[in-house]
């Protein structure tokens, strides 16, 4: 039977997702970012719209929603590299994003590619080369609105044994 993944398991405990937040990502917990829904192939994370994500136009600032979409992606890497035996490291390297309507409510950000970075990170340790992938998120209002899509380019590289 294979081992439990501890930040899949992390993901579903609120307490302790919010320590590790304030450990590792204090923005985002400032910004109440929340894993709602993980597993190997997606990940969901909403931002509230409050008074410490908004911007002077009466809306949510693209940083706040950069910073939900980048963890959507990134918490499915870290999850995968948790499944590893081999120390592998993780980078943004590139990030695009489109802005189709102002986000004025809690956006929800999805990733569905959990299963290409697991390829991914695979490929780099069988070839022990650097392996640099895209990967999409979408941001949905409350109405099921799109409001935001963003692609990262990440870069997983297994680490040099010293």
């Amino acid at each position: 039977m294979p081992k439990e993944n501890k930040i899949r398991k992390l993901a579903t405990k609120p307490l302790q997702m919010k320590l590790f937040m304030l450990a590792n990502l204090p923005m985002g917990l400032l910004a109440g970012l929340k894993i709602i829904e993980i597993d190997k192939s997606k990940a969901t994370v909403s931002v509230p719209f409050k008074y410490l994500n908004k911007n002077p136009f009466r809306s949510m600032y693209f940083a706040v929603m950069a910073m939900a979409a980048e963890l959507s992606s990134g918490i499915l890497s870290l999850a995968a590299l948790h499944d590893t035996k081999v120390p592998v490291s993780m980078l943004v390297l590139d990030m695009q994003a489109d802005f189709i309507k102002k986000a004025k409510t809690k956006i929800v950000f999805s990733c569905n590619d959990g299963e290409k970075i697991i390829a991914a990170i695979n490929k780099s340790i069988q070839t022990g080369e650097g392996e640099t992938l895209i990967v999409h998120t979408e941001g949905h209002d409350t109405s099921g609105e799109k409001v935001a899509a963003f692609s990262f380019t990440w870069t997983f590289k297994p680490k040099q044994k010293r």
